[in-house]
């Protein structure tokens, strides 16, 4: 290589952009000169920095860097020492932001050493970003591996302390974000009645519905402004999927809920849904920017298979409805007609495609624990038939309490009347959305597990309340076991009963007891998960705070479940 060549042209050949990412290599310099720093333009760093899907060699840096003279695009240079003080930069380089990616920018860091803790920066001609940690993944057994496990912030709704507390938690190697990272609705919509009161109201370019690039665009650029969404990317990479509400409530593979007519093409907002996304996570796309997939696994040496799920854009059936199998003159449910549909061999959430790279996958593994991370609940959620259309009512707390005492006296080997064991017996899944719509996919990934010896920890979003469940196939069979995190904001099942605090705690425990594979459920606190994971075990560790409605709060409790095989 000739000496006179010079550092942009160097840079330029360590380091080339695929699909928006820029790549670097080892090959790129050390700290960057007072004299390069002439070239960069003066930027506002205002939306933090993240980082995102470690692997043992590679991680993605993430900032967006608005040009403060308003131009189409900025240069700015990063660095990765291995010290926070930047004290011994092993790796830096120039990039641009361009308006094309909303000036969001993305380095893919290669070639690092494993299992080793990174501190990085971004710079303009004046400026300089926060730090963030990042680390990445190990080769060899570690003794532990640490997460955070967190899902639906709600901007409106509240203040993301939740992302504040978990960014304390020491020696983490990795954020779990499962999804409802934002929310597609208009100003007045899900979840707004206090956003004017708190101070959380959307920007004046952002009232509406989310239907086109730059709305989506400009959600993100809102969310990312709270503190604490901005503490917890600078403490960890995130591996992160999406749920539904990144392109719309109830996505599925052609469709979903929330789009409807006068709403355009629902693939065209689809894409710009997606592309936002890219754009604005820390997310290194299995098969590029330009495709909607984003299901991939992440080894952490023997000890762990983390294999993350799409289970919303790209294989799911759309959801069964029960309004639809209601005759509306009789109010009769055609109950053959539901069973026929739900059980049906065919009806699938993850896809023909994605299934079969979910089974190849645990059976190349050789690690310990196979961990699902994904959006929607996969234990079987099966309530009292009765309950269903009496959730929410009046005298719903009564028919609880009448079940709970049916279910307890069985318990203790009492006899029942026929009637008093189909009050209890006839149960129908809760949530069609949930894995509980899917029953005959779940029962084919059941098997495939208990094939391959293989027993499956998962956890998951969405539901905004916390949970724990034993997973059990169609005979009996323990398995699994899954962790579901709570909600940042979003409110949960004791808004929707409109339950108080005494009421909601009651409800879990009633439901505890009805619900066969239900071990523990809080339905009334916002927070989020951490699973400490070892050869001997995984403890699962629930924390709660007591406020979202200003960036005051307190840690009120906690929970704690020992998972061992």
């Amino acid at each position: 290589m000739s000496q006179s060549l010079s550092r942009r042209h160097f840079l330029s050949l360590s380091a080339t952009t695929i699909g928006g990412i820029a790549l670097s290599t080892s090959m790129t310099g050390c700290a960057i000169s007072s004299s390069s720093t002439d070239t960069l333009s003066d930027i506002d760093f205002s939306h933090g920095v993240a980082s995102g899907d470690p692997l043992k060699d590679a991680v993605i840096l993430w900032t967006r860097a608005l040009p403060k003279d308003n131009r189409s695009n900025a240069s700015l240079a990063w660095e990765l020492s291995t010290d926070k003080s930047f004290t011994n930069i092993i790796r830096s380089g120039v990039v641009l932001a361009s308006e094309s990616r909303d000036y969001t920018v993305k380095v893919d860091v290669q070639e690092l050493s494993p299992a080793t803790e990174y501190f990085y920066r971004f710079k303009g001609r004046t400026q300089t970003s926060t730090v963030g940690r990042t680390k990445t993944l190990p080769v060899n057994d570690p003794q532990q591996i640490k997460f955070v496990v967190v899902s639906c912030s709600n901007y409106p709704a509240g203040y993301f302390n939740a992302y504040q507390e978990a960014a304390k938690t020491p020696d983490l190697d990795a954020v779990l974000h499962l999804g409802d990272y934002i929310y597609e609705y208009d100003a007045k919509g899900y979840a707004t009645e206090r956003a004017a009161e708190i101070g959380r109201e959307f920007a004046d370019d952002n009232l509406g519905e989310l239907l086109t690039l730059k709305d989506y665009r400009n959600r993100y650029a809102i969310y990312r402004t709270d503190e604490g969404l901005a503490a917890l990317h600078a403490a960890a990479p995130f591996i992160a999927v999406w749920d539904d509400h990144e392109v719309m409530n109830d996505t599925w593979s052609a469709g979903g809920e929330n789009h409807n007519l006068g709403e355009g093409d629902f693939f065209e907002r689809r894409a710009a849904a997606i592309q936002a996304y890219y754009e604005w996570l820390p997310i290194r796309p299995p098969k590029g920017e330009l495709q909607p997939h984003i299901y991939r696994t992440f080894d952490f040496g023997k000890l762990l298979s983390l294999h993350m799920l799409d289970t919303r854009v790209i294989g799911r059936d759309q959801q069964l409805n029960y309004a639809d199998y209601m005759d509306k003159q009789t109010k009769q449910m055609d109950t053959s007609r539901f069973i026929a549909d739900l059980y049906d061999d065919n009806r699938s959430l993850l896809g023909k495609e994605q299934f079969s790279w979910l089974a190849n996958s645990l059976k190349d593994s050789q690690a310990k624990w196979q961990l699902l991370g994904q959006q929607v609940l996969m234990g079987k959620m099966h309530i009292p038939a009765v309950m269903l259309g009496n959730l929410g009512k009046q005298d719903s707390a009564a028919l609880t309490k009448k079940l709970t005492i049916i279910k307890s006296r069985l318990l203790a080997g009492e006899a029942l009347t026929p009637q008093e064991q189909s009050l209890i017996n006839t149960v129908l899944p809760y949530n069609l959305d949930a894995w509980d719509g899917y029953p005959a996919e779940r029962e084919k990934l059941y098997a495939e597990a208990a094939k391959l010896g293989k027993k499956l920890v998962v956890v998951a979003g969405d539901t905004h309340n916390a949970w724990t469940s034993q997973l059990t196939d169609k005979a009996g069979g323990i398995v699994g076991v899954e962790f579901a995190t709570p909600a940042v904001t979003s409110p949960g099942v004791e808004t929707y009963l409109k339950l108080d605090e005494q009421g909601a705690m009651q409800t879990a425990q009633a439901l505890t007891l009805l619900i066969d594979d239900l071990q523990y459920c809080d339905l009334r606190q916002r927070g989020y998960l951490a699973l400490e994971i070892s050869e001997s075990g995984i403890n699962a560790n629930w924390t709660f705070i007591d406020n979202i409605l200003s960036t005051e709060y307190q840690v009120t409790n906690t929970h704690t479940v020992n998972y061992s095989v």
